[in-house]
């Protein structure tokens, strides 16, 4: 008699924490440009694809409305929040949005000075 084994699957969920934190970008000239600029920042990693952009960081990601307005060859205040949120298609980790930048965190607990959430459990 045979006995098979069923191959584990790669597929299987893993609740882990994965530390990253990223967003997706249109693939059109708005977004190819913002990927370049984020490209270039330390624990981003950028993966063209064909309808879409991929950028991931790991633990916390800055996006920087300004340093995108002058890679687009606009004035300071160009790029904006209703910009970025336009061009992106959706995203993973917490985001906050500032008035000259976006943040995505990877865990909740490094977004929780940011949102006003106390980390330390109450007293009924």
């Amino acid at each position: 008699m045979t006995i098979f084994k069923t191959a584990e699957s790669p597929f299987k969920a893993d609740n882990t924490a994965s530390n990253m934190c990223g967003f997706t970008l249109m693939n059109n000239q708005v977004g190819v440009v913002v990927a370049e600029v984020m490209k270039s920042k330390p624990d981003v990693r950028v993966t063209p694809l064909p309808s879409m952009i991929r950028v991931d960081a790991v633990r916390r990601m800055d996006v920087v409305y300004d340093e995108i307005s002058e890679a687009l060859g606009e004035e300071p205040g160009y790029f904006d929040a209703a910009e970025f949120e336009e061009n992106m298609s959706t995203h993973y980790g917490r985001m906050i949005h500032e008035d000259d930048r976006t943040i995505l965190f990877a865990n909740p607990e490094d977004a929780a000075d940011y949102i006003g959430f106390d980390l330390r459990a109450g007293s009924n």
